[in-house]
């Protein structure tokens, strides 16, 4: 890996002298490895991380998307990760992978139920809550991120089953009866997307850094795409993942939704956020079927068992 950085550094700079030291591996992302290293050009020493895709994945995205999405935020609000190459075609390390600047900061997935004093964390909630106003508020227009994706207008809920419902198909390994069920309830109660924005996609508190008691950075940009912004409403307050993104009696969902509305000016109905929390399940569902199909096939090392458990939560939100 060293010795493939090193040429891509060299040929990026235009440096025969660009050194690449330090090349280490951290702790797996679940759809991304991650190389750390340090790069030596000009008298300088920079702390870089690429990113690669792995041989087999829960989750199957496009980093010439994810690439543009991330240089298209470079002029916004949004604390985004600054990339420095891109190599969508896995030219360079024989897999997509994209390099980037690596920030200082701590990830906590629990920090919001974590041993900081309750008044921090819900400070920390604030700042999280507003960071994913400030994804909604980009100008997405200006930024040229229309020439990156397709504006769904009213049809986002409609175009969100269409995409997990063909992914599914891709990937199960046998007939999958309970999500036949939930793909035709959303079907029948698709709410109509009352605007138009960039969508993070897998936003939570393991997915932005921390320095100090201060969210200074959003990761994981690569299922971004425009949509409705209730969509990350519905992720975020998802009852299943209840311990990531709420403080009992002190930052439940209402709260975050009333100061999503205060900041965006959009609204949220009760009935459409209920929708999305259905649609992310079924979304866990098929990232976990994805996982479990690239195990059979060999190209995953982690067991992915079939999600049962997931399967009742979303019979009961349906009704069924």
């Amino acid at each position: 890996m060293q010795v493939l950085l090193q040429a891509w550094a060299v040929d990026e700079l235009g440096d025969d002298d660009a050194l690449v030291e330090g090349v280490r591996r951290t702790s797996a992302g679940f759809s991304r490895e991650n190389w750390e290293f340090d790069l030596v050009h000009a008298g300088t020493t920079e702390a870089l991380i690429a990113r690669r895709d792995p041989a087999g994945s829960v989750l199957e995205t496009d980093r010439a998307v994810e690439t543009a999405v991330l240089r298209a935020l470079v002029p916004t609000v949004v604390p985004a990760p600054t990339v420095r190459w891109s190599d969508p075609a896995g030219a360079r390390l024989g897999r997509p992978t994209v390099v980037m600047d690596r920030a200082a900061g701590d990830c906590d997935w629990f920090v919001l139920n974590g041993p900081r004093p309750l008044p921090t964390r819900i400070d920390i909630a604030h700042q999280l809550c507003d960071r994913l106003a400030d994804i909604h508020g980009v100008d997405w227009r200006a930024a040229g991120l229309g020439d990156v994706f397709d504006d769904p207008g009213g049809e986002a809920a409609h175009r969100a089953v269409d995409h997990w419902e063909s992914v599914l198909r891709r990937v199960q390994l046998e007939a999958q009866p309970e999500l036949e069920l939930v793909i035709g309830w959303l079907r029948a109660h698709a709410p109509n997307a009352g605007a138009t924005t960039l969508v993070h996609g897998d936003f939570k508190p393991g997915n932005v850094l921390l320095t100090g008691d201060d969210v200074t950075l959003v990761l994981d940009w690569e299922t971004a795409h425009l949509g409705d912004p209730v969509e990350d409403l519905g992720w975020v307050t998802n009852p299943l993942r209840a311990r990531e993104h709420r403080i009992d009696g002190a930052w439940e969902p209402a709260d975050l939704v009333a100061r999503w509305e205060r900041r965006t000016g959009l609204t949220a109905r009760p009935d459409a956020i209920r929708w999305w929390n259905v649609l992310a399940n079924l979304k866990l569902c098929v990232i976990v079927l994805t996982g479990t199909m690239a195990f059979v096939d060999g190209r995953f090392d982690r067991v992915h068992q079939p999600p049962v458990n997931l399967y009742r939560v979303l019979l009961d939100m349906v009704g069924a």
